[in-house]
């Protein structure tokens, strides 16, 4: 038998609205507290819509907010979106045998709303056979909902948050990407990149001011991933 066609249809859609809610109340909390802290460091309610709506990366828009200040320095803050973005390239190239075969407005508009939570749940459905790719877009929307939801909820309630710091909420970072560390690490090997993402952190931040610590953290990382693969 051949390989199931592949579709894009309203009844997928809905499908990826649904299963993405087991997902919503994460992603809603994240963008609760990335709204707490952008208000925090002065963005207005509009601002912080803006950046969760055009960037949508919990990660990077935490990272770019730990370098904020009165006169952020605005080229690092866009080298630490890139880098840490850059996992995006990998997400498209896995989901490509899915959005390929469909139009370019549906896989733009799907890619548009990709995220970490709904991208590894459509992973998930296509490789249990699901082949109705409506449900990226819809798992997207979902989480994309629960995420300006919570932005503009944190945002506005920031007020009676006096002091984020004392509530460990700045620790959100660290401990979303130390999740994930623990997600993705398959041997000893692994701890090559970590160390030398921690070495070059730890030196620029010490003596190079701006957010620069964390665009040199990921290439670093990320050149001694590449030099030390295997295949």
């Amino acid at each position: 038998m051949g390989a199931a066609k592949v579709t894009f249809t309203a009844a997928g859609v809905r499908q990826g609205l649904i299963r993405g809610q087991a997902l919503g109340a994460g992603v809603f909390v994240y963008g609760l507290v990335f709204g707490v802290l952008a208000s925090e460091r002065g963005l207005s309610l509009l601002q912080a819509a803006l950046m969760s709506l055009l960037v949508y990366s919990g990660t990077a828009q935490l990272a770019a907010l730990q370098s904020w200040g009165s006169s952020p320095m605005v080229l690092p803050l866009v080298a630490s979106v890139l880098v840490i973005n850059a996992r995006y390239l990998l997400y498209g190239a896995a989901i490509q045998p899915w959005l390929s075969k469909v139009s370019r407005k549906q896989a733009y508009i799907s890619l548009f709303v990709l995220g970490d939570s709904n991208w590894a749940l459509s992973m998930r459905e296509y490789a249990l056979g699901a082949r109705d790719a409506g449900f990226v877009l819809g798992s997207g929307l979902s989480n994309f909902s629960f995420w300006m939801v919570g932005t503009l909820l944190g945002n506005v309630l920031a007020g009676g948050v006096p002091n984020p710091q004392a509530l460990g909420l700045d620790f959100m970072l660290v401990a979303f990407a130390a999740a994930i560390s623990i997600e993705v690490w398959r041997s000893k090997a692994d701890i090559w990149p970590a160390l030398a993402a921690a070495a070059v952190a730890w030196a620029l931040h010490r003596w190079v001011p701006g957010g620069w610590y964390i665009v040199g953290a990921g290439l670093a990382g990320a050149a001694v991933g590449a030099w030390r693969h295997v295949d």
